[in-house]
């Protein structure tokens, strides 16, 4: 069963029901097998919206919706998170930050163990400042690293810090690569992708309520970033390694950087050009989906 998610969690196989309550989904409630058993492939990012024009553009990507059709969140039930399918393709919301990808991806990683799924691949779309790269330049992340660029997660569990790999599929990421090399319409790179618990303080912007540094400590806390092999800035990649280390899903990050942070904290370009550079990690995803399923 190596192929088959596994549950570092011996207390659930004693329930007679499983809630998914952020999904608004259960298991005497729902028919996970039937729902979700065909789920080859998992993508989530943060916005509700981005990932439902995800699953739209591979709808017709793969040839599997008409134009203008509509696709109903499964989690509808809830404001938390939204959830959309088509085909072998899974589509979900994760929220901004650790702790709301976190309680997504428990009750993700029950709902694919539920519903039998298997070789499974996992991966988070998003977008993210870069370092040190022009922006709209897309990073697969090879290691997630904390704040202080090691490559694991400090996470507390009855109060002892417990400290978990946040390394990434190597091969998967090699994999996007090549599909990036074949699509041959903007720049990719595979390095580490840094992960903070905060968007100002934490990721060194001079923008935020509060800030007790200067500019002169920010350049240099960034430039030991780039020299330590981080190209981009984000909010979730830690957890999203560390979970799926545990339970043996395959899994890749795919973000693009909307800004050079060694030039400047705030987003200012024009929308029209941002919405183009979130497009990017749907793209080369999307490609990436059409190979795996013989479609290219």
């Amino acid at each position: 069963r190596e192929n088959f998610i596994h549950l570092c969690n011996p207390h659930l196989e004693k329930m007679k029901e499983d809630i998914l309550y952020h999904f608004a989904l259960g298991t005497s409630t729902h028919d996970f097998p039937t729902l979700f058993g065909d789920v080859k492939f998992v993508c989530v990012g943060g916005s509700p919206s981005r990932m439902k024009a995800f699953i739209a553009y591979i709808a017709e990507e793969l040839g599997l919706g008409s134009p203008g059709c509509d696709y109903p969140n499964i989690c509808a039930g809830t404001d938390r998170y939204a959830m959309y399918k088509v085909g072998p393709v899974l589509s979900v919301s994760h929220g901004m930050g650790i702790p709301s990808i976190s309680i997504m991806l428990h009750e993700l990683i029950k709902l694919l163990y539920h519903a039998k799924c298997s070789d499974i691949t996992i991966i988070r779309i998003g977008t993210s400042g870069g370092i040190g790269l022009e922006p709209g330049s897309v990073v697969i992340t090879r290691q997630s690293v904390d704040a202080t660029f090691k490559p694991q997660l400090e996470q507390v569990v009855l109060g002892k810090t417990v400290i978990r790999s946040t390394n990434l599929d190597e091969q998967l990421a090699q994999e996007l690569m090549q599909c990036s090399k074949e699509i041959g319409q903007f720049n990719t790179v595979i390095g580490n992708t840094m992960c903070t618990l905060d968007f100002y303080e934490g990721q060194g912007r001079l923008d935020g309520a509060i800030c007790l540094y200067d500019e002169e400590e920010k350049l240099q806390y960034l430039k030991n970033a780039y020299e330590s092999g981080v190209r981009n800035i984000e909010m979730e990649s830690s957890v999203f390694a560390a979970m799926c280390n545990l339970s043996g899903v395959k899994a890749a990050v795919v973000c693009v950087t909307l800004l050079n942070r060694l030039e400047r904290d705030q987003i200012s370009g024009p929308h029209d050009v941002l919405v183009e550079y979130q497009q990017r990690p749907q793209k080369l995803v999307g490609y990436f989906i059409k190979k795996s399923l013989g479609k290219v």
